[in-house]
């Protein structure tokens, strides 16, 4: 029962990461019906963003307040994954929109490896690590000797998901922005006929996937202590498979599908092989995709004729 409920704590802090990744993935592919390939190395950029924010308020600043050098460090993250986002957007996506749709895909993929060899060569190959930032933890409960933990990471974490989840909820449902983007979502075209403006919209769009992919770095970045050039590609991957589980175009689905991608590898990392957690994941996104090809919260396309 106690490897059972350290497991769940697990699986719901990593799933939180995935979810907010996925967030991204999700509102792109509504909007202009692109998976943007490139979304998991731009998280990877905000995680190497707050390494060096950090490393910066901490060695050369002298700063030891923890909550403001977090606090400095997302809104840094923020800022400038958003504009590398929105640089993305405006260079590689924008002039390829009305392009047959292979060639945004390839676009994508070209800027995923652009980042991810970018940040290589300017960061070096290596691990790059942090002084630990918050090592304090509750002990839930303890018996023979195994002790259940909740770490404050994990707290924070957990609750900067769900945070940010029902602020973006009232953003889509509740501001001209969200309209906007629920107009362009169901047709661009009429959207744009009724005074949409349809570029800032997605535009504004990527901006904010990116900003949900730097939040989700950071706290990467603060629970593992570590972080690679190659960090982009695998929970990337992860963080789409988890939008497409809970149903592409689904903003709870994306955050729904991120935490059961969480939980069954550790799950499986705990109870079965931890070399085969991944290939865990991907079978039951499989077995879902089979009997549910809209996802978990997705709804069926339907094509007028």
């Amino acid at each position: 029962m106690e490897v059972f409920v350290q497991q769940l704590i697990n699986g719901l802090t990593l799933g939180s990461i995935y979810g907010l990744i996925a967030i991204g993935y999700t509102m792109v592919f509504g909007i202009i019906g692109m998976v943007n390939f490139s979304h998991g190395d731009v998280f990877m950029v905000s995680a190497f963003t707050g390494l060096i924010c950090i490393l910066m308020l901490t060695t050369v600043l002298g700063m030891s307040s923890i909550f403001l050098i977090l606090v400095i460090t997302l809104v840094v993250a923020m800022i400038f994954t958003g504009l590398v986002s929105w640089t993305i957007e405006r260079v590689a996506y924008r002039p390829l929109r009305g392009s047959f749709r292979l060639a945004p895909m390839i676009s994508a993929i070209g800027m995923s490896i652009f980042l991810s060899n970018f940040v290589q060569v300017t960061q070096g190959p290596r691990n790059k690590p942090i002084p630990p930032m918050v090592t304090d933890v509750f002990v839930i409960m303890e018996r023979d000797g195994y002790q259940v933990t909740l770490a404050y990471k994990q707290v924070i974490i957990m609750a900067v998901t769900a945070g940010l989840l029902l602020v973006f909820w009232w953003l889509v449902q509740k501001t001209p922005l969200g309209r906007a983007q629920r107009a362009c979502e169901q047709d661009r075209k009429m959207a744009a006929l009724l005074g949409v403006n349809v570029d800032r919209t997605i535009s504004l769009t990527f901006v904010i996937g990116a900003a949900l992919a730097a939040v989700a770095g950071v706290m990467f970045l603060m629970y593992y202590g570590v972080v690679n050039f190659a960090d982009g590609f695998v929970p990337g991957v992860k963080a789409f498979t988890a939008a497409v589980l809970g149903g592409i175009g689904s903003l709870p689905g994306a955050v729904l599908g991120g935490l059961l991608i969480g939980l069954i590898e550790t799950f499986w990392s705990a109870y079965f092989s931890i070399e085969y957690k991944d290939v865990a994941a991907f079978s039951i996104l499989v077995v879902v995709l089979i009997f549910m090809p809209q996802g978990l919260l997705g709804r069926p396309e339907v094509e007028k004729v």
